[in-house]
């Protein structure tokens, strides 16, 4: 019998997928999966409609549509204040997924190391397994409502063998907004050991309470060095579109990324990027009423948990909550959330796929609001079934 590769022995399927499996078996409200069950801008749907309709049915440039990257640069220099040549700088990928492995794949050589906050997302471990990483893992501390971390852990993680740090903002389980002086930190060990910044900024444009988003390519020196990685689907509603991005004001980066991406998808899709371009020239007000929108979902998530008995950390971005439900139940994450959807009809995520170490997330799953608030509502109403059986 065949054996397989043992780059993919050292990971497992993806537990959110899986939890989206059961929340299908046991017809639950999935909070699982981070996917909204609402459409997205009617303007970006009559905008695919037209370039389907207008002949985009074949490839498109490898590394993106000219009318993308251009809709993009535009964009990134109105948002954040950076520039790039969309002809030298971008790369366009089958989402924010791709643009990671990309990433990885073209900078990261077997031996090296990468720099994580922990927790993080599911996808980095396997990233990291199939470029041949090792991940040094920088712990925030979930007690504390600033999701903080110990700058001298910090510090230990970098070392003569970093390539790379990987930083999510905003953050992913946890909401966290990192904010400047934890950016100038990282900033500084990177040029220090000469790593590149990786930033998953899928979430940028859905942060609350009054705390803003700041892309770490903007700091001074840092544009040539950081890969801004974002995508169409948190921030338009549109997961299933699959068109992302990879940003870097270094044409030597950006070469060896559309090497990559050239040969793990060749393109991403071609009308979406037609579509994709319309919605990268929104106005500032569509950013304003999305995070307003998902503040009014994360209260009302908020205050369901509450009622309920989890004691629920508040993100600041992102639209996930980690919650503790060690005051529910004894049992491990995976029993607890496995219960949830099959007796409840609520699906979570355990909180030990977030860790390398399983135990440290033991008592938290995690839940996903990109829902209509009626369906927040009616999953309030099956969780406060839990209470009752406390």
């Amino acid at each position: 019998m065949a054996r397989t590769a043992r780059r993919v022995s050292v990971f497992q399927e993806s537990v959110i997928r899986e939890m989206t499996r059961l929340c299908q078996q046991h017809a639950g409200i999935n909070l699982a999966q981070g996917f909204p069950d609402f459409d997205p801008p009617r303007e970006l749907v009559e905008a695919a409609h037209r370039a389907l309709s207008d002949g985009y049915h074949q490839y498109a440039i490898t590394w993106g549509a000219p009318s993308f990257r251009q809709a993009l640069a535009e964009k990134m220099e109105r948002h954040h204040g950076l520039s790039y040549d969309p002809d030298r700088h971008l790369t366009v990928t089958c989402g924010a997924t791709e643009a990671m492995m990309a990433t990885m794949l073209a900078l990261v050589d077997p031996g090296d190391e990468v720099v994580v906050f922990e927790p993080f997302y599911e996808n980095y471990g396997p990233d990291a397994a199939l470029s041949g990483a090792r991940l040094r893992y920088v712990p925030l501390d979930l007690d504390d409502p600033e999701f903080p971390y110990d700058s001298k852990a910090l510090e230990q993680a970098f070392g003569p063998r970093t390539k790379a740090v990987v930083l999510n903002t905003p953050h992913n389980p946890t909401g966290k907004v990192f904010g400047r002086d934890e950016l100038e930190q990282v900033a500084d060990l990177c040029r220090h050991y000469d790593a590149v910044a990786v930033t998953d900024e899928v979430y940028e444009h859905i942060t609350y309470d009054g705390a803003r988003h700041t892309s770490l390519a903007s700091l001074p020196g840092m544009a040539d060095r950081t890969v801004v990685i974002g995508s169409l689907s948190k921030t338009y509603s549109v997961t299933g579109w699959r068109v992302g991005w990879a940003a870097v004001a270094d044409p030597r980066l950006t070469e060896a990324i559309r090497k990559a991406h050239d040969f793990l998808t060749v393109g991403a899709p071609a009308p979406l990027q037609e579509a994709g371009a319309v919605a990268l020239r929104f106005p500032d007000s569509y950013y304003a009423e999305l995070a307003a929108s998902y503040q009014r979902r994360r209260d009302l998530l908020l205050a369901a948990l509450r009622r309920v008995g989890f004691r629920p950390t508040v993100p600041r971005g992102a639209y996930y909550v980690m919650a503790d439900f060690r005051g529910l139940s004894s049992e491990d994450d995976v029993t607890f959330a496995r219960r949830l959807v099959e007796e409840v009809g609520v699906a979570t995520v355990p909180g030990s796929s977030f860790f390398h170490e399983s135990a440290r997330g033991r008592g938290y799953v995690r839940f996903a609001y990109p829902k209509r608030e009626a369906t927040l509502e009616e999953a309030a109403r099956r969780l406060a079934r839990l209470a009752e059986r406390v």
